[in-house]
């Protein structure tokens, strides 16, 4: 066989190759959507509502678009929207500051004046998740005697106007509100805004159990105690009350035959909690504050000679990182909150979901059907496309210049919200992601890097179905088993 033949046959194999691959992942598309079309009849799912959308990020080839894209409940994925918008304004590196100063003047050993603590939206001050951050009051007690102040004639002001006052959003529900997940954002936040109430059981169940302590102690909590014993293995009570009230109860069962069963709960206000332990922790150190506790906006302003110490937070990449790994509902709340106050000058909710709206408006997204009601997707009035959520995950990943930091913020198998996925079917952390859950929601939005190489951006989303949740996960496991052979 001569050369030209030799050539003319490699072209001829290259085409048909080519035509192969494109034939094969057509009819594995095919499959895939015959295998969505088929959940509409499938038990469990058959009245579910049910949004998919798949794209690759090199051809921009929308691979899987459910019709039509419906705005659907996307519970704790909507972090992806508020963590990328938070990463593209203030950057990676940005960190939270909290500012310790006074006001008046200093003789001898005595401080004429007051204490001031101004919050700077940080909410990561003695947070479970960094504890580097914790030693906060021991570096303002250092930097007051380094002053050599051990009399403290005014009084201690917690300045937490930085934000609004109402710290949750206005459309979450009475049963998350009382209870860690559903703590707001403050201006001075700590100790992730959360206590715990230690609780003991009796040995038999549908019994009256008992409060042991509470930690830290909230300055005049009033906690009615309605919890009982049960044979059920788990955490299953809940605490109600208002964010600036007092009074609490809480309801529902733990398990029989516990001597300190622990039960989460979300701070009243944080501002205040924090300037009671600075208090204490001035007293156990032996400097005499003569004045009260104010809840206020200092009256004299910051200079840098009455400054005495500044807290500065973890870099952003790293708040953001835990945001989307372990869902922390705090963090994505105060991102928004302090979007709003760059824009304004007082972080609100509405403020930030309106800045969250127009900022990817401004990039061209069509956002038509959505609609933001917080940061963390605990509210039932958001709702989102998968179209719209991929377009954001795509753009973060094709044209931020913080894409790796933002890549690197979602959980990988294994981690984070994405323990219950098996490591045999996404191998090589192929698959990087946000999971969002409430009852009768289940959503997952990221990213997916196929057998064959393509990297695409995905969001399944299902709300109202009628199965439980463990199905619900497995039904979007096999779907992304079977996108990773596109």
């Amino acid at each position: 066989m001569n050369r030209q033949n030799i050539r003319r046959n490699i072209i001829y194999t290259a085409i048909f190759s080519l035509f192969t691959v494109i034939a094969t992942a057509q009819n594995q598309t095919t499959s895939i959507q015959q295998k969505i079309a088929g959940w509409q009849t499938t038990p469990g799912l058959a009245n579910a509502s049910i949004c998919i959308a798949v794209t690759d990020n090199l051809t921009d080839e929308e691979l899987i678009r459910s019709e039509p894209q419906l705005s659907l409940v996307p519970a704790s994925i909507m972090k992806v929207v508020t963590t990328a918008t938070a990463l593209e304004v203030f950057g990676p590196d940005f960190r939270f500051a909290t500012t310790l100063s006074y006001s008046g003047i200093i003789r001898n050993d005595t401080l004429f004046g007051e204490l001031q603590v101004i919050g700077g939206g940080d909410p990561t001050l003695g947070s479970m998740y960094f504890p580097e951050n914790n030693q906060f009051l021991e570096e303002w007690i250092k930097a007051i005697q380094e002053k050599n102040i051990k009399v403290v004639t005014g009084n201690l002001v917690a300045d937490a106007s930085i934000y609004e006052s109402q710290m949750i959003p206005g459309s979450w529900v009475w049963e998350d509100i009382g209870n860690y997940y559903g703590a707001g954002a403050s201006g001075l936040s700590v100790y992730d805004n959360l206590y715990e109430i230690h609780l003991s059981s009796q040995i038999a169940a549908n019994q009256p159990t008992k409060i042991i302590r509470i930690k830290p102690e909230i300055p005049n909590l009033e906690i009615l105690n309605e919890v009982l014993s049960s044979d059920l293995n788990g955490d299953q009570a809940y605490v109600f009350g208002s964010p600036l009230e007092s009074k609490r109860i809480i309801r529902g069962t733990i398990p029989k035959n516990k001597t300190d069963f622990v039960v989460k709960a979300s701070v009243p206000d944080p501002a205040a909690l924090l300037a009671n332990e600075f208090r204490m922790k001035l007293e156990v150190n032996g400097i005499l504050l003569s004045g009260e506790t104010r809840l206020e906006k200092p009256k004299s302003g910051i200079t840098p000679s009455t400054k005495l110490s500044v807290i500065q937070s973890p870099p952003l990449r790293d708040i953001i990182r835990v945001t989307n790994h372990e869902s922390v509902n705090l963090f994505a709340e105060h991102f928004l909150k302090h979007l709003a106050f760059q824009k304004t000058g007082l972080g609100t909710t509405k403020d930030g979901c309106k800045f969250v709206v127009q900022f990817w408006k401004d990039k061209g997204l069509d956002l038509t059907g959505f609609f933001m009601n917080d940061g963390s997707g605990l509210s039932r009035f958001n709702a989102i496309t998968a179209s719209q959520m991929v377009s954001i995950l795509k753009s973060m990943k094709t044209k931020s210049a913080y894409s790796s930091d933002f890549f690197q913020s979602l959980a990988t198998v294994g981690n984070g919200t994405l323990t219950v996925f098996k490591n045999e079917n996404f191998p090589n952390e192929c698959l990087h992601a946000k999971s969002g859950s409430m009852t009768r929601v289940r959503c997952y939005a990221g990213y997916l890097t196929t057998i064959s190489g393509r990297e695409l951006s995905f969001t399944i989303m299902l709300n109202n179905f009628s199965c439980n949740q463990t199905e619900a996960t497995q039904k979007i496991q096999e779907l992304l088993v079977e996108l990773r052979k596109l």
